[in-house]
Protein backbone atom coordinates (compact mmCIF):
# COMPACT_ATOMS: atom_id res chain seq x y z
CA UNK A 1 0.00 0.00 0.00
CA UNK A 2 0.91 3.42 -0.48
CA UNK A 3 1.20 6.97 1.03
CA UNK A 4 0.79 9.76 -1.10
CA UNK A 5 1.81 13.49 0.40
CA UNK A 6 -0.13 16.87 -0.37
CA UNK A 7 1.76 18.15 -3.03
CA UNK A 8 4.94 20.45 -1.27
CA UNK A 9 5.12 17.97 1.49
CA UNK A 10 7.90 15.43 1.72
CA UNK A 11 8.56 12.60 4.32
CA UNK A 12 11.48 11.82 5.18
CA UNK A 13 10.97 8.95 8.13
CA UNK A 14 10.44 5.12 7.63
CA UNK A 15 6.90 3.73 7.70
CA UNK A 16 6.04 0.64 10.00
CA UNK A 17 2.20 -0.69 9.98
CA UNK A 18 -0.34 1.74 11.21
CA UNK A 19 2.27 5.06 10.60
CA UNK A 20 -0.56 5.85 7.49
CA UNK A 21 -3.25 6.45 9.58
CA UNK A 22 -1.85 9.27 11.45
CA UNK A 23 0.21 10.59 8.41
CA UNK A 24 -3.02 10.36 6.16
CA UNK A 25 -3.46 12.82 3.25
CA UNK A 26 -5.50 14.80 5.28
CA UNK A 27 -3.28 14.75 8.60
CA UNK A 28 -0.47 15.80 6.37
CA UNK A 29 -2.49 18.69 4.62
CA UNK A 30 -3.26 20.17 7.86
CA UNK A 31 0.42 20.38 8.96
CA UNK A 32 1.18 22.11 5.65
CA UNK A 33 -1.45 24.58 6.36
CA UNK A 34 -0.26 25.39 9.73
CA UNK A 35 3.24 25.35 8.39
CA UNK A 36 2.80 27.85 5.53
CA UNK A 37 1.07 30.32 7.51
CA UNK A 38 3.10 30.51 11.07
CA UNK A 39 6.97 29.45 10.14
CA UNK A 40 7.63 32.74 8.99
CA UNK A 41 6.34 34.39 12.23
CA UNK A 42 7.94 31.26 14.42
CA UNK A 43 11.60 32.06 12.61
CA UNK A 44 11.19 35.61 13.56
CA UNK A 45 10.04 35.13 17.25
CA UNK A 46 13.48 32.82 17.17
CA UNK A 47 15.58 35.50 15.73
CA UNK A 48 14.15 37.89 18.76
CA UNK A 49 14.77 35.88 20.84
CA UNK A 50 18.81 35.93 20.03
CA UNK A 51 18.30 39.83 19.63
CA UNK A 52 17.06 39.82 22.99
CA UNK A 53 19.84 37.88 24.39
CA UNK A 54 22.49 39.97 22.67
CA UNK A 55 20.85 43.37 24.71
CA UNK A 56 21.28 41.17 27.81
CA UNK A 57 24.75 40.25 27.37
CA UNK A 58 25.07 44.14 26.41
CA UNK A 59 24.23 45.15 29.84
CA UNK A 60 20.04 45.31 29.14
CA UNK A 61 17.58 45.11 32.44
CA UNK A 62 14.73 42.62 32.30
CA UNK A 63 12.15 44.22 33.65
CA UNK A 64 8.24 44.63 33.16
CA UNK A 65 7.37 45.90 29.66
CA UNK A 66 6.26 49.75 29.79
CA UNK A 67 4.23 49.40 26.92
CA UNK A 68 1.72 47.07 28.34
CA UNK A 69 1.29 48.41 31.47
CA UNK A 70 -2.11 49.31 30.70
CA UNK A 71 -2.66 45.23 30.78
CA UNK A 72 -1.21 44.35 34.23
CA UNK A 73 -3.22 47.46 35.79
CA UNK A 74 -6.66 46.48 33.39
CA UNK A 75 -9.63 44.28 35.24
CA UNK A 76 -10.09 41.08 33.00
CA UNK A 77 -10.28 38.01 33.62
CA UNK A 78 -9.92 35.21 31.19
CA UNK A 79 -12.18 32.15 29.92
CA UNK A 80 -13.39 30.33 32.99
CA UNK A 81 -12.06 26.24 32.56
CA UNK A 82 -14.23 23.78 31.01
CA UNK A 83 -15.39 21.41 33.63
CA UNK A 84 -13.05 18.27 33.81
CA UNK A 85 -10.26 20.99 34.14
CA UNK A 86 -11.50 22.33 36.96
CA UNK A 87 -9.70 20.35 39.65
CA UNK A 88 -6.65 19.65 39.13
CA UNK A 89 -4.75 18.96 42.42
CA UNK A 90 -2.48 16.56 41.38
CA UNK A 91 -1.30 15.82 37.82
CA UNK A 92 1.09 12.88 36.70
CA UNK A 93 3.61 13.63 33.97
CA UNK A 94 5.59 11.52 31.61
CA UNK A 95 6.56 10.04 28.00
CA UNK A 96 4.04 8.98 25.29
CA UNK A 97 5.22 5.32 25.15
CA UNK A 98 2.09 2.83 25.87
CA UNK A 99 2.85 1.51 28.86
CA UNK A 100 3.14 5.01 30.71
CA UNK A 101 -0.20 5.99 28.99
CA UNK A 102 -2.16 3.27 30.19
CA UNK A 103 -0.01 3.95 33.78
CA UNK A 104 -0.56 7.18 33.90
CA UNK A 105 -4.44 7.21 32.94
CA UNK A 106 -5.06 4.84 35.46
CA UNK A 107 -2.82 6.66 38.04
CA UNK A 108 -5.63 8.06 39.91
CA UNK A 109 -4.26 11.47 38.79
CA UNK A 110 -6.74 13.87 37.72
CA UNK A 111 -4.56 14.50 34.77
CA UNK A 112 -1.91 13.08 33.02
CA UNK A 113 0.12 15.53 30.72
CA UNK A 114 1.71 12.99 28.33
CA UNK A 115 4.75 14.85 27.03
CA UNK A 116 6.59 14.99 23.27
CA UNK A 117 8.45 17.48 24.90
CA UNK A 118 11.73 17.07 27.85
CA UNK A 119 10.00 13.78 28.72
CA UNK A 120 10.59 12.33 24.98
CA UNK A 121 13.45 11.71 22.82
CA UNK A 122 12.19 12.45 19.31
CA UNK A 123 13.07 9.36 17.55
CA UNK A 124 10.40 9.40 14.44
CA UNK A 125 8.99 6.00 16.04
CA UNK A 126 8.71 7.37 19.44
CA UNK A 127 6.78 10.80 18.09
CA UNK A 128 4.38 8.73 15.37
CA UNK A 129 3.92 5.68 18.04
CA UNK A 130 3.08 8.23 20.69
CA UNK A 131 0.46 9.60 18.43
CA UNK A 132 -0.85 6.04 17.60
CA UNK A 133 -1.03 5.75 21.60
CA UNK A 134 -2.89 8.78 22.47
CA UNK A 135 -5.24 8.47 19.77
CA UNK A 136 -6.27 4.79 21.10
CA UNK A 137 -6.30 5.82 24.65
CA UNK A 138 -9.05 8.48 23.62
CA UNK A 139 -11.39 6.28 21.81
CA UNK A 140 -10.43 4.13 24.62
CA UNK A 141 -9.24 0.75 22.36
CA UNK A 142 -5.29 1.21 24.20
CA UNK A 143 -4.42 -1.62 26.47
CA UNK A 144 -0.51 -2.43 27.79
CA UNK A 145 0.15 -6.46 28.27
CA UNK A 146 3.30 -6.59 30.26
CA UNK A 147 5.69 -8.98 29.06
CA UNK A 148 7.02 -10.12 32.19
CA UNK A 149 3.97 -11.46 34.02
CA UNK A 150 1.10 -11.44 30.80
CA UNK A 151 -0.96 -9.38 32.53
CA UNK A 152 -3.17 -6.94 30.20
CA UNK A 153 -4.07 -3.31 31.39
CA UNK A 154 -6.47 -1.07 29.87
CA UNK A 155 -7.80 2.29 30.60
CA UNK A 156 -10.57 2.93 33.66
CA UNK A 157 -13.85 4.70 33.02
CA UNK A 158 -11.92 7.08 35.61
CA UNK A 159 -9.15 7.71 33.72
CA UNK A 160 -7.28 11.06 34.10
CA UNK A 161 -8.12 13.79 32.04
CA UNK A 162 -5.23 14.05 28.30
CA UNK A 163 -3.25 16.94 28.25
CA UNK A 164 -0.34 17.19 25.53
CA UNK A 165 2.71 18.96 25.85
CA UNK A 166 4.41 19.71 22.27
CA UNK A 167 7.78 20.37 21.82
CA UNK A 168 9.36 23.98 21.87
CA UNK A 169 9.26 26.74 19.28
CA UNK A 170 13.01 25.82 19.17
CA UNK A 171 13.05 22.38 18.21
CA UNK A 172 12.45 21.77 14.42
CA UNK A 173 10.86 18.08 12.87
CA UNK A 174 13.34 17.24 10.42
CA UNK A 175 11.59 14.20 9.19
CA UNK A 176 8.51 15.91 7.46
CA UNK A 177 9.25 19.11 5.00
CA UNK A 178 7.09 21.75 3.79
CA UNK A 179 8.12 23.58 0.53
CA UNK A 180 11.93 22.12 1.08
CA UNK A 181 11.57 23.17 4.99
CA UNK A 182 11.94 21.29 8.33
CA UNK A 183 8.32 21.60 9.76
CA UNK A 184 8.05 23.05 13.62
CA UNK A 185 8.22 19.89 15.88
CA UNK A 186 5.80 22.37 18.06
CA UNK A 187 3.15 22.66 14.93
CA UNK A 188 3.94 19.04 14.44
CA UNK A 189 2.66 17.54 17.52
CA UNK A 190 0.17 19.85 18.27
CA UNK A 191 -1.47 19.41 14.54
CA UNK A 192 -1.17 15.57 14.34
CA UNK A 193 -2.92 15.69 17.93
CA UNK A 194 -5.71 17.81 17.48
CA UNK A 195 -6.33 16.74 13.78
CA UNK A 196 -7.26 12.98 15.12
CA UNK A 197 -8.64 13.20 18.46
CA UNK A 198 -10.82 16.50 18.64
CA UNK A 199 -14.24 14.10 17.02
CA UNK A 200 -13.71 11.34 19.72
CA UNK A 201 -13.16 13.97 22.25
CA UNK A 202 -16.08 15.76 21.34
CA UNK A 203 -17.90 12.42 21.84
CA UNK A 204 -16.78 12.06 25.18
CA UNK A 205 -17.65 15.78 26.37
CA UNK A 206 -14.12 16.74 26.38
CA UNK A 207 -11.60 18.54 23.77
CA UNK A 208 -8.17 18.98 22.95
CA UNK A 209 -6.00 20.21 26.16
CA UNK A 210 -2.55 21.49 25.67
CA UNK A 211 0.81 22.51 27.63
CA UNK A 212 2.86 25.05 26.20
CA UNK A 213 6.32 25.05 27.13
CA UNK A 214 9.31 27.38 27.25
CA UNK A 215 7.05 30.37 26.00
CA UNK A 216 9.70 33.74 26.54
CA UNK A 217 6.87 36.53 25.78
CA UNK A 218 3.72 37.74 25.22
CA UNK A 219 4.65 37.91 21.34
CA UNK A 220 5.06 34.08 21.15
CA UNK A 221 1.69 33.48 23.57
CA UNK A 222 0.10 35.62 20.37
CA UNK A 223 1.41 32.77 17.97
CA UNK A 224 -0.04 30.23 20.13
CA UNK A 225 -3.23 32.12 20.06
CA UNK A 226 -3.25 32.59 16.47
CA UNK A 227 -2.45 28.65 15.96
CA UNK A 228 -5.55 27.75 17.91
CA UNK A 229 -7.70 29.97 15.92
CA UNK A 230 -6.31 28.80 13.05
CA UNK A 231 -6.73 24.97 13.76
CA UNK A 232 -10.80 25.69 15.46
CA UNK A 233 -11.83 27.23 12.32
CA UNK A 234 -10.12 24.65 9.77
CA UNK A 235 -11.54 21.70 11.80
CA UNK A 236 -15.16 23.27 12.32
CA UNK A 237 -14.67 23.75 16.26
CA UNK A 238 -16.30 26.63 18.22
CA UNK A 239 -13.77 29.17 19.59
CA UNK A 240 -12.42 28.43 22.93
CA UNK A 241 -12.59 24.58 22.38
CA UNK A 242 -8.53 23.89 22.23
CA UNK A 243 -7.44 25.27 25.58
CA UNK A 244 -3.96 25.41 27.03
CA UNK A 245 -1.89 25.90 30.06
CA UNK A 246 1.53 27.86 29.57
CA UNK A 247 4.56 26.68 31.62
CA UNK A 248 6.37 29.90 32.92
CA UNK A 249 9.60 28.28 33.11
CA UNK A 250 11.46 30.80 31.31
CA UNK A 251 12.87 33.74 32.85
CA UNK A 252 11.61 36.71 31.02
CA UNK A 253 8.20 34.97 30.53
CA UNK A 254 7.83 35.43 34.49
CA UNK A 255 8.02 39.69 33.46
CA UNK A 256 4.96 38.84 31.11
CA UNK A 257 2.57 36.84 33.02
CA UNK A 258 -0.34 39.12 33.15
CA UNK A 259 0.17 39.47 28.94
CA UNK A 260 0.57 36.08 28.46
CA UNK A 261 -2.75 35.66 29.71
CA UNK A 262 -4.08 38.23 28.03
CA UNK A 263 -2.74 37.54 24.70
CA UNK A 264 -4.18 33.52 25.02
CA UNK A 265 -7.29 34.15 27.07
CA UNK A 266 -9.60 32.46 24.80
CA UNK A 267 -8.04 29.44 25.05
CA UNK A 268 -5.83 29.34 28.56
CA UNK A 269 -6.67 27.89 31.78
CA UNK A 270 -3.59 27.98 33.72
CA UNK A 271 -0.07 28.64 34.23
CA UNK A 272 2.36 26.46 35.96
CA UNK A 273 5.72 27.31 37.63
CA UNK A 274 7.77 24.71 35.61
CA UNK A 275 10.99 25.00 37.94
CA UNK A 276 13.65 22.53 36.34
CA UNK A 277 13.38 24.56 33.08
CA UNK A 278 13.32 27.93 35.08
CA UNK A 279 16.69 27.43 36.78
CA UNK A 280 17.91 26.78 33.21
CA UNK A 281 16.28 29.78 31.95
CA UNK A 282 17.80 31.71 34.67
CA UNK A 283 21.80 30.79 34.23
CA UNK A 284 20.88 30.92 30.24
CA UNK A 285 19.49 34.27 30.13
CA UNK A 286 22.16 36.01 32.89
CA UNK A 287 25.15 34.48 31.39
CA UNK A 288 26.73 37.37 31.20
CA UNK A 289 26.84 38.21 35.27
CA UNK A 290 29.12 36.82 37.08
CA UNK A 291 27.16 38.30 40.35
CA UNK A 292 23.99 35.32 39.27
CA UNK A 293 26.15 32.22 39.33
CA UNK A 294 24.53 29.47 40.59
CA UNK A 295 25.61 27.15 43.67
CA UNK A 296 25.43 23.57 43.02
CA UNK A 297 22.14 22.33 41.71
CA UNK A 298 21.02 20.46 44.63
CA UNK A 299 21.15 24.01 46.55
CA UNK A 300 18.74 25.77 44.55
CA UNK A 301 15.40 24.58 45.28
CA UNK A 302 12.18 26.33 45.50
CA UNK A 303 12.98 28.34 48.74
CA UNK A 304 15.60 30.20 47.03
CA UNK A 305 14.92 33.60 46.84
CA UNK A 306 14.41 33.98 43.34
CA UNK A 307 12.59 30.86 42.74
CA UNK A 308 9.93 31.75 46.08
CA UNK A 309 9.40 35.07 44.54
CA UNK A 310 8.29 33.09 40.89
CA UNK A 311 6.13 30.85 42.26
CA UNK A 312 4.41 33.65 44.38
CA UNK A 313 3.96 36.01 41.27
CA UNK A 314 2.69 32.97 39.51
CA UNK A 315 0.05 32.36 41.88
CA UNK A 316 -0.80 36.08 42.74
CA UNK A 317 -1.83 37.08 38.38
CA UNK A 318 -3.47 33.87 37.92
CA UNK A 319 -5.70 34.43 41.08
CA UNK A 320 -6.28 37.70 40.02
CA UNK A 321 -7.17 36.73 36.44
CA UNK A 322 -8.96 33.84 37.07
CA UNK A 323 -6.68 31.19 35.64
CA UNK A 324 -5.09 27.79 37.68
CA UNK A 325 -1.32 28.11 38.97
CA UNK A 326 -0.32 24.91 38.56
CA UNK A 327 2.73 23.98 41.04
CA UNK A 328 5.99 21.65 39.50
CA UNK A 329 7.67 18.10 39.81
CA UNK A 330 9.76 17.63 42.99
CA UNK A 331 12.54 15.02 41.28
CA UNK A 332 12.31 12.72 43.85
CA UNK A 333 10.80 9.16 43.33
CA UNK A 334 10.35 6.23 44.91
CA UNK A 335 13.42 3.40 46.10
CA UNK A 336 13.29 0.43 45.84
CA UNK A 337 14.40 -1.99 48.21
CA UNK A 338 15.45 0.27 50.75
CA UNK A 339 12.92 1.53 53.02
CA UNK A 340 14.52 4.13 54.61
CA UNK A 341 15.52 5.96 51.25
CA UNK A 342 12.25 5.24 50.19
CA UNK A 343 10.95 7.09 52.90
CA UNK A 344 12.82 10.04 53.03
CA UNK A 345 12.21 10.63 49.48
CA UNK A 346 8.83 10.32 50.18
CA UNK A 347 8.87 12.73 53.06
CA UNK A 348 10.86 15.19 50.56
CA UNK A 349 7.78 15.20 48.01
CA UNK A 350 5.24 15.46 50.78
CA UNK A 351 7.17 18.98 51.86
CA UNK A 352 6.99 20.35 48.47
CA UNK A 353 3.75 19.50 47.54
CA UNK A 354 2.21 20.76 51.24
CA UNK A 355 4.81 24.10 50.20
CA UNK A 356 2.77 24.56 46.71
CA UNK A 357 -0.80 24.31 48.56
CA UNK A 358 0.29 26.92 51.24
CA UNK A 359 1.46 29.26 49.09
CA UNK A 360 -2.22 29.15 47.09
CA UNK A 361 -1.28 26.64 43.94
CA UNK A 362 -4.07 25.09 42.30
CA UNK A 363 -2.39 21.96 41.94
CA UNK A 364 0.58 19.83 41.37
CA UNK A 365 2.88 17.65 39.50
CA UNK A 366 4.44 14.24 40.28
CA UNK A 367 6.65 12.07 38.00
CA UNK A 368 5.39 8.68 38.99
CA UNK A 369 2.12 6.71 39.61
CA UNK A 370 3.17 5.98 43.21
CA UNK A 371 3.35 9.72 44.34
CA UNK A 372 -0.17 10.22 43.14
CA UNK A 373 -1.37 9.59 46.66
CA UNK A 374 1.47 11.46 48.73
CA UNK A 375 0.69 14.36 46.80
CA UNK A 376 -3.09 13.90 46.77
CA UNK A 377 -3.55 13.32 50.76
CA UNK A 378 -1.84 16.82 51.04
CA UNK A 379 -4.18 18.72 48.46
CA UNK A 380 -7.06 16.75 49.80
CA UNK A 381 -6.31 18.25 53.30
CA UNK A 382 -5.64 21.56 52.70
CA UNK A 383 -7.50 22.50 49.41
CA UNK A 384 -11.18 21.38 49.85
CA UNK A 385 -12.74 22.73 46.83
CA UNK A 386 -11.66 22.10 43.28
CA UNK A 387 -8.97 24.63 43.78
CA UNK A 388 -8.02 28.03 45.56
CA UNK A 389 -9.33 31.01 42.87
CA UNK A 390 -11.50 32.00 45.30
CA UNK A 391 -8.55 32.39 48.09
CA UNK A 392 -8.32 35.81 49.71
CA UNK A 393 -5.43 37.61 48.47
CA UNK A 394 -2.60 38.20 51.10
CA UNK A 395 -4.01 41.83 51.59
CA UNK A 396 0.11 42.50 53.28
CA UNK A 397 1.56 40.56 50.38
CA UNK A 398 3.26 43.27 47.87
CA UNK A 399 4.27 42.79 44.38
CA UNK A 400 7.00 41.02 43.15
CA UNK A 401 9.79 42.70 42.03
CA UNK A 402 11.93 43.00 39.63
CA UNK A 403 14.96 42.53 42.24
CA UNK A 404 13.77 39.50 43.82
CA UNK A 405 12.96 37.91 40.32
CA UNK A 406 17.06 37.79 39.70
CA UNK A 407 18.34 37.71 43.59
CA UNK A 408 20.97 34.35 43.31
CA UNK A 409 20.80 32.33 46.33
CA UNK A 410 23.61 31.23 48.46
CA UNK A 411 25.50 28.38 48.46
CA UNK A 412 28.84 26.48 47.31
CA UNK A 413 30.06 24.98 44.40
CA UNK A 414 31.24 21.34 45.25
CA UNK A 415 33.61 18.47 44.14
CA UNK A 416 30.65 16.65 44.33
CA UNK A 417 28.23 18.80 42.33
CA UNK A 418 30.77 19.18 39.75
CA UNK A 419 30.78 15.22 39.50
CA UNK A 420 27.25 15.11 39.72
CA UNK A 421 26.46 17.29 36.96
CA UNK A 422 29.07 15.26 34.68
CA UNK A 423 27.96 12.54 35.38
CA UNK A 424 23.98 12.77 35.17
CA UNK A 425 24.87 15.31 31.77
CA UNK A 426 26.27 11.95 30.20
CA UNK A 427 23.59 10.03 31.30
CA UNK A 428 21.39 11.33 30.26
CA UNK A 429 21.96 12.45 26.81
CA UNK A 430 23.38 9.03 26.19
CA UNK A 431 19.96 7.89 27.02
CA UNK A 432 18.12 10.65 24.90
CA UNK A 433 20.17 9.48 22.17
CA UNK A 434 19.30 5.72 22.47
CA UNK A 435 15.33 6.98 22.28
CA UNK A 436 14.61 7.63 26.20
CA UNK A 437 13.64 10.86 27.52
CA UNK A 438 12.65 10.34 31.11
CA UNK A 439 15.61 8.25 32.98
CA UNK A 440 15.84 7.47 36.62
CA UNK A 441 19.27 8.40 38.13
CA UNK A 442 20.48 7.84 41.89
CA UNK A 443 16.79 7.94 42.25
CA UNK A 444 15.95 11.31 40.86
CA UNK A 445 13.95 11.51 37.47
CA UNK A 446 15.77 13.79 35.24
CA UNK A 447 15.00 14.71 31.78
CA UNK A 448 15.91 17.29 29.33
CA UNK A 449 15.21 19.97 31.29
CA UNK A 450 17.79 18.28 34.46
CA UNK A 451 20.46 17.77 31.93
CA UNK A 452 20.18 21.17 31.08
CA UNK A 453 20.90 22.72 34.20
CA UNK A 454 23.79 20.10 34.77
CA UNK A 455 25.27 21.50 31.73
CA UNK A 456 24.33 24.85 32.02
CA UNK A 457 26.21 24.92 35.21
CA UNK A 458 29.51 23.64 34.44
CA UNK A 459 29.70 26.30 31.39
CA UNK A 460 29.12 28.69 33.64
CA UNK A 461 31.51 27.96 36.20
CA UNK A 462 34.17 27.83 33.98
CA UNK A 463 33.00 31.06 32.34
CA UNK A 464 33.44 32.90 35.70
CA UNK A 465 36.68 31.24 36.55
CA UNK A 466 34.90 29.67 39.80
CA UNK A 467 36.37 27.44 42.26
CA UNK A 468 34.97 24.65 44.50
CA UNK A 469 34.34 24.76 48.37
CA UNK A 470 37.54 22.06 48.45
CA UNK A 471 39.59 24.56 46.19
CA UNK A 472 39.40 22.42 42.60
CA UNK A 473 39.92 25.28 39.78
CA UNK A 474 37.38 24.86 37.27
CA UNK A 475 39.01 25.46 33.93
CA UNK A 476 38.90 23.92 30.71
CA UNK A 477 41.31 21.64 31.00
CA UNK A 478 40.29 20.32 34.53
CA UNK A 479 36.74 19.97 33.29
CA UNK A 480 37.79 18.00 30.08
CA UNK A 481 39.57 15.65 32.12
CA UNK A 482 37.03 14.79 34.57
CA UNK A 483 34.58 14.52 31.77
CA UNK A 484 36.55 12.13 29.99
CA UNK A 485 37.65 10.34 33.54
CA UNK A 486 33.66 10.09 34.22
CA UNK A 487 32.86 8.66 30.84
CA UNK A 488 35.30 5.69 31.37
CA UNK A 489 33.61 4.81 34.60
CA UNK A 490 30.46 4.64 33.08
CA UNK A 491 31.58 2.84 30.33
CA UNK A 492 32.97 0.49 32.57
CA UNK A 493 29.70 -0.68 33.98
CA UNK A 494 28.23 -2.30 30.63
CA UNK A 495 31.77 -3.37 29.20
CA UNK A 496 30.03 -6.05 26.60
CA UNK A 497 27.43 -3.31 25.60
CA UNK A 498 29.01 -1.77 22.55
CA UNK A 499 25.96 0.18 21.34
CA UNK A 500 25.58 1.36 24.62
CA UNK A 501 29.32 2.39 25.27
CA UNK A 502 29.24 4.49 21.93
CA UNK A 503 26.11 6.26 22.70
CA UNK A 504 28.62 7.19 26.13
CA UNK A 505 30.89 7.97 24.19
CA UNK A 506 28.49 10.72 22.06
CA UNK A 507 26.81 12.04 25.29
CA UNK A 508 30.74 12.77 26.59
CA UNK A 509 31.87 14.23 23.07
CA UNK A 510 28.40 16.37 23.35
CA UNK A 511 28.64 18.03 26.66
CA UNK A 512 32.18 18.83 26.60
CA UNK A 513 31.91 20.71 23.17
CA UNK A 514 29.04 22.49 25.40
CA UNK A 515 30.92 22.71 28.17
CA UNK A 516 34.36 24.10 26.80
CA UNK A 517 32.37 26.30 23.88
CA UNK A 518 32.75 30.16 24.42
CA UNK A 519 29.11 30.74 22.89
CA UNK A 520 26.18 28.96 24.76
CA UNK A 521 24.48 26.76 22.81
CA UNK A 522 20.22 27.55 23.30
CA UNK A 523 19.62 23.98 24.00
CA UNK A 524 22.05 20.72 24.38
CA UNK A 525 19.18 18.66 22.38
CA UNK A 526 19.71 20.77 19.54
CA UNK A 527 23.39 19.10 18.87
CA UNK A 528 22.05 16.24 19.99
CA UNK A 529 18.86 15.99 17.87
CA UNK A 530 21.80 16.52 14.83
CA UNK A 531 23.10 13.07 15.75
CA UNK A 532 19.59 11.47 15.61
CA UNK A 533 18.76 12.98 12.02
CA UNK A 534 22.09 12.75 10.56
CA UNK A 535 20.96 9.22 8.73
CA UNK A 536 18.25 10.86 6.87
CA UNK A 537 18.07 9.46 3.82
CA UNK A 538 16.74 11.76 0.52
CA UNK A 539 13.14 12.41 0.89
CA UNK A 540 10.45 10.69 -0.95
CA UNK A 541 6.90 12.14 -2.45
CA UNK A 542 5.69 8.32 -2.85
CA UNK A 543 6.86 5.97 0.19
CA UNK A 544 5.58 1.95 0.45
CA UNK A 545 5.24 -0.29 3.01
CA UNK A 546 4.16 -3.27 4.14
CA UNK A 547 0.93 -4.52 6.65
Amino acid sequence: MTLIAPSGVEVLGHLEPGYRDILSHEALGFLAGLHRRFEKRRQSLLRYRKERQAELDQGALLMFPHETVDIRSGEWKVRPAPADLQDRRVEITGPVDRKMVVNALNSGAKCFMADFEDATSPLWSNLIEGQINLRDANTREIDFTDPKNNKRYQVKDDAAVLIVRPRGLHLDERHVHVNGQAISGSLFDFGLYVFHNHAALKERGTAPYFYLPKLESRLEARLWSLVFQHAEDELGLERGTLRATVLIETLPAAFELDEILYELKDHIVGLNCGRWDYIFSYIKRLKSRPEHVLPDRSAVTMSSPFMAAYSRRVVAVCHRRGAHAMGGMSAFIPVKNDPAANAAATEKVREDKLREVKNGHDGTWVAHPDLVPVAMEVFNERMKGPNQLDRPADPHERPVTTQQLLEAPAGDITDAGVNDNIDVAIRYIAAWLGGRGAVPIRNLMEDAATAEIARAQLWQWRTFGQSTKEGTALTGPMLENKIEDICSTIQDEVPDQTELCDRIRAAADILTGLVLSEDFAEFLTLPAYDRLTAELKAPMKLMEFED
